[in-house]
């Protein structure tokens, strides 16, 4: 249901305060354009406009349960209806308070033009009630849309981040099998290191922002597995610029992009294969996540078709609704996936 707007404070000062102005002007008004006595004007303005402001509470708080849609004939009648109320209360008030034969002459010789004035007045209350109560639905509609919208997006991003883990955990566990045997020893170091890796996951969660530095010391233990798996073969470089480390970014976002670099550079070849992650802030204050891998043009298929990338560039346009946060770029030997994330907490 709609709020009444006089229980809106600011509503309800504004709407005494011109009601006590209106009064002192009705009483000057009467006493000096009709020549009612002092005491009479007071008395005919206080009593009709404390009815009358009684009748535009009325309507507005009518428009609580009925507000027309396009039909405002309605609207009319009840105007007229709350008005015609009011001037029969307010002539049979005055009546009783002022007996003055002089004054009950002037009463009714005024009764259209208080009709004419009370439609007036309640009519201007009416469409200031409409206003109020149309903005307020609207402004409701706006913010369920939004939660709306809201939910459904973190919805979505914590899908998509669900989603990243199970392909990583089965490839881990595959590498943890195939080491029982054969080397119980880095079986054990790996089952530790994943333990580590999914624990600094699960605490991830509860943040919606980290540190650069806090997601390369999270991505450093999954390299650490991704090194049991490849052993010799698989080499990182990570260098990070010193202004850089204070910028922020959401949670997991690197680690796919680095799984990705992995896969097409080492999958197709027995030889060490470098990865080179740089961290950088650009002169807009953008942070600037670039990392590399060689790759075979003959053997990979294109980098950028791969649910890791596809779900980071969701994840980005869900974020921030920009398309242009991630380029990938191959160059002869090499790919180059650059990640840009604008510092909007800065």
């Amino acid at each position: 249901m709609a709020t009444y707007p006089l229980k809106n404070k600011f509503f309800l000062c504004a709407f005494f305060t011109f009601w006590l102005a209106w009064g002192v002007i009705h009483a000057i008004i009467l006493n000096y354009s009709f020549g009612l006595e002092w005491n009479m004007a007071a008395i005919d303005s206080a009593a009709s406009n404390i009815l009358l402001a009684c009748g535009c509470a009325l309507i507005s708080y009518i428009f609580i349960f009925y507000r027309p849609e396009g039909n405002y004939a309605f609207t009319i009648i009840e105007i007229i209806a709350v008005t015609a109320l009011w001037l029969f209360l307010s002539n049979v008030t005055l009546s009783n308070l002022i007996s003055s034969p002089d004054y009950q002459l002037f009463l009714k010789k005024s009764i259209l033009v208080r009709f004419l004035l009370g439609c007036l007045v309640i009519g201007w209350v009416a469409v200031l009630s409409l206003f109020w109560y149309n903005k307020e639905e609207q402004e409701e509609h706006i913010r369920i849309h939004e939660s709306t919208e809201k939910l459904a997006r973190e919805a979505e991003l914590f899908k998509l981040r669900q989603q990243l883990q199970p392909h990583f955990l089965f490839n881990s566990l595959n590498s943890i099998s195939a080491l029982i045997v054969v080397q119980p020893e880095q079986a054990r170091t790996m089952i530790q290191q994943l333990s580590d890796f999914l624990r600094g996951t699960l605490k991830k969660e509860e943040n919606q922002w980290v540190t650069i530095e806090e997601e390369i010391q999270h991505l450093k233990l999954y390299l650490e597995i991704e090194k049991v798996r490849f052993s010799h073969r698989l080499k990182t470089i990570i260098s990070m610029d010193e202004d850089a480390k204070t910028c922020t970014l959401p949670p997991m976002l690197l680690q796919p992009i680095v799984e990705n670099a992995i896969k097409f550079g080492l999958y197709d070849t027995i030889d060490e294969v470098e990865i080179i992650i740089a961290v950088t802030r650009s002169a807009n204050n953008d942070l600037i996540v670039k990392v590399s891998n060689p790759f075979d043009p003959k053997t990979n298929v294109p980098q950028g078709t791969g649910f890791g990338l596809s779900s980071i560039n969701r994840r980005l346009y869900l974020l921030f609704a920009r398309n242009d946060l991630l380029e990938v770029k191959p160059q002869e030997t090499t790919y180059h996936v650059t990640l840009r994330i604008p510092q909007t907490n800065d």
